[in-house]
């Protein structure tokens, strides 16, 4: 299934992309389960659609009948003084696959990061997500960065190699404008590095199989292709298309 391009008429407007990219991150994470990860492993999507904080401030009443009263005990929520300070956040869209050992407990390994145009948008932006990516990588965390946004032009790998100050060799060219780029940091002898594995996108073409680092010594591979095609056969693109 060719890549096609989600974020220009008559796609756009006939199958949203937040409604596409949620899809191809359940497929995923559906292909990863079913044929890739091993026993101990298992793929979860986070759809994150944007701001959404709820402030639920309520008292718990108990009330026990006995000898015909009632005793009701109610706790009291304590409310700090208002914030002298207000400031501004940043909560864009964002499609996310994490892969979590389950030996234990759920520990993050790895995870796989489906750019929005909100990612893209400005350089705040842009900076909010390449903090996000640096702080898997330092953490050991296996990535996959998959940007096929066409209406952005801003380029988020390079953007975390200026966030890690790394030399400008680092970088990727010009031609790399949609992309995907698969990370395993590593640690060896006192000093960290990142394996990286750049690969150039283009619409009209296939998708690649790229490696996703479970360990510093055990990656699986990720064919977007097939997950990219199951998610246009469920959101039945091919239709809008014609």
């Amino acid at each position: 299934m060719p890549l096609l391009d989600h974020f220009h008429a008559p796609l756009s407007e006939r199958r949203p992309w937040e409604s596409f990219h949620a899809t191809w991150a359940s497929t995923i994470a559906d292909g990863l389960n079913e044929t890739v990860l091993p026993p101990g492993l298992i793929a979860l999507e986070h759809i994150h659609a944007g701001p959404a904080v709820e402030i639920d401030v309520a008292t718990w009443d108990l009330s026990e009948g006995g000898n015909g009263t009632t005793a009701t005990a109610t706790r009291t929520v304590w409310t700090p003084a208002t914030a002298p300070t207000l400031m501004p956040a940043l909560f864009p869209p964002s499609a996310t696959v994490e892969i979590h050992s389950t030996d234990g407990g759920r520990t993050l390994v790895a995870a796989i990061e489906l750019v929005s145009p909100g990612n893209k948008d400005r350089p705040d932006q842009c900076r909010l997500f390449a903090a996000k990516c640096a702080t898997y990588l330092s953490r050991g965390i296996g990535l996959i960065v998959v940007d096929v946004v066409t209406t952005r032009r801003a380029n988020l790998h390079n953007e975390l190699v200026g966030l890690l100050t790394l030399p400008h060799e680092f970088q990727l060219p010009d031609n790399y404008g949609i992309h995907a780029v698969a990370y395993r940091p590593l640690h060896a002898n006192g000093a960290g590095r990142i394996e990286t594995w750049p690969f150039a996108l283009s619409i009209g073409e296939l998708l690649p199989t790229v490696p996703l680092s479970l360990a510093a010594d055990h990656c699986v591979p990720v064919s977007l292709e097939t997950s990219y095609a199951a998610a246009c056969q469920r959101r039945r693109v091919h239709e809008a298309m014609a």
